[in-house]
């Protein structure tokens, strides 16, 4: 038995309540889940979770037990965090969660600039448009679009999310002329699947009001070619329709004015970073501010 990654399965089953959480997290089967909780629960010679069909719930022995593991992990973590220090070896994975446009058109290339800087270093990214809860899942650094909410995260401000309105050409000359937002109502429009509570979704439904659309995705890059295709009016991120612009197939429909710009910001948990995350956000923002 991997007594350590057994260690971290089930601390991961404790915070997330059930095995699929896990799962995933690791990248492993739910059987393989329960082979490490059934193998700690053997060594140990203790019940550490009650299961039923439907939930997973910590016993008394389970609890106390999830306490020490975190303990011991934070303490592993923390010594490999001061050798890499010492050594300036950057090594290690590192865990992002991400809006999905953001993600692919300008996280994605930098993380992978990144990776190739530093080969001992791994990084899991997970492109998302719900809001996860840092404090259950085990994630690094995440991405938040719009104004922070009172937290006990950490806020670094990266760069501003500026949107734009845009159609083909074909589209905009076969339908009527758009002087203001207000005649998008006779337009068709391309929606964006955010986040129920996100700020860009309330900015999405503040424009475009409850209405239904011809096509809807939580890609950005669905819907930009979506709209060079001649289906509708997109508002989507300046970075994801820049090159469709720029070479023609869309067109900025100068007429509409998009929300106001919103602060993109990178989040963590603690001021005492490993040198691995550290090094990952200082070469994000000094990306970004070379773009």
């Amino acid at each position: 038995m991997d007594k350590l990654t057994a260690m971290q399965v089930f601390s991961c089953v404790a915070e997330q309540g059930n095995y699929a959480a896990a799962a995933h997290q690791f990248n492993i089967s739910r059987t393989m889940v329960s082979k490490h909780i059934n193998q700690l629960e053997g060594y140990l010679g203790v019940k550490l979770i009650n299961r039923t069909t439907r939930q997973q719930a910590l016993s008394e022995s389970g609890h106390l037990y999830y306490l020490e593991c975190k303990s011991i992990l934070a303490a592993i973590s923390a010594a490999e965090n001061t050798l890499q220090s010492m050594t300036g070896t950057v090594s290690g994975s590192i865990k992002i969660n991400a809006p999905v446009s953001f993600g692919n058109a300008v996280l994605a290339p930098i993380v992978n600039r990144f990776l190739l800087a530093y080969p001992q270093v791994n990084v899991d990214l997970r492109l998302d448009n719900n809001l996860v809860d840092p404090m259950l899942d085990s994630v690094d650094l995440l991405v938040r679009i719009g104004e922070l909410s009172d937290s006990a995260l950490i806020g670094r401000h990266i760069m501003n999310y500026h949107m734009q309105f845009c159609a083909s050409t074909q589209y905009l000359a076969q339908h009527s002329e758009i002087r203001s937002n207000a005649d998008l109502r006779d337009h068709h429009c391309l929606g964006f699947s955010y986040s129920s509570n996100g700020s860009l979704s309330v900015a999405h439904q503040q424009i475009f009001g409850k209405r239904q659309f011809r096509l809807s995705s939580n890609s950005g890059v669905v819907l930009t070619q979506a709209a060079i295709d001649g289906l509708g009016v997109v508002l989507q991120p300046s970075i994801v329709v820049k090159e469709a612009i720029d070479a023609g197939l869309l067109v900025n429909i100068a007429s509409l004015t998009p929300p106001e710009a919103m602060p993109i910001h990178l989040l963590y948990k603690d001021k005492n970073l490993p040198l691995k995350t550290r090094s990952l956000i200082e070469y994000i923002v000094k990306q970004i501010g070379e773009q």
